[in-house]
């Protein structure tokens, strides 16, 4: 019957241990360990952030790669119907030639579309591994000591990742 109904004298001892480590707890614990947790959503939402910058400027890349693209599309096209007009205006014995002309043009148009093309990727690529490497460093510098050892983290998820 004992076990069921304990003494007023192990109540009073057990509260008054249970108040000591309530107090205990609430000085030196509570403390530290909600600062922690509030330094860690901190960073979380300065990662995410972060994130949200690097997508909106990744947009606005691909808008104005977009827009390049075009620019040159509309470039060829003009140069396209140029070449025509002159070719048609040209006579007989002078349309060989005007034609081989045009062709040379059009060859030198692709060439040049094709390396304005090379030339924003690899600066929409380069922009994109620097933002990369900003991001990721500020997320796990803890992990990575130096920026070698980043760069290669960096290059080895862009060979995994294709551009358009």
């Amino acid at each position: 019957m004992e076990l069921l109904t304990p003494s007023v004298g192990l109540v009073f001892w057990t509260t008054i241990a249970f108040l000591l480590l309530v107090f205990i707890l609430t000085k030196f614990a509570w403390k530290p360990i909600l600062q922690t947790l509030r330094i860690r959503e901190e960073s979380i939402e300065e990662a995410l952030k972060a994130a949200d910058l690097a997508r909106e400027e990744m947009a606005e890349l691909k808008s104005d790669n977009e827009k390049l693209l075009a620019e040159a599309r509309a470039e060829r096209e003009q140069l396209l119907k140029d070449a025509g007009k002159v070719a048609s205006g040209i006579k007989e014995d002078a349309k060989k030639e005007a034609e081989a002309i045009t062709k040379r043009m059009m060859e030198d148009a692709k060439a040049s579309i094709e390396a304005e093309k090379q030339s924003a990727l690899a600066e929409v690529k380069n922009q994109v591994a620097d933002l990369s490497i900003e991001i990721a460093e500020k997320i796990i510098r803890k992990s990575l000591g130096d920026d070698k050892a980043q760069k290669a983290l960096v290059n080895e998820f862009l060979k995994d990742k294709s551009f358009n």
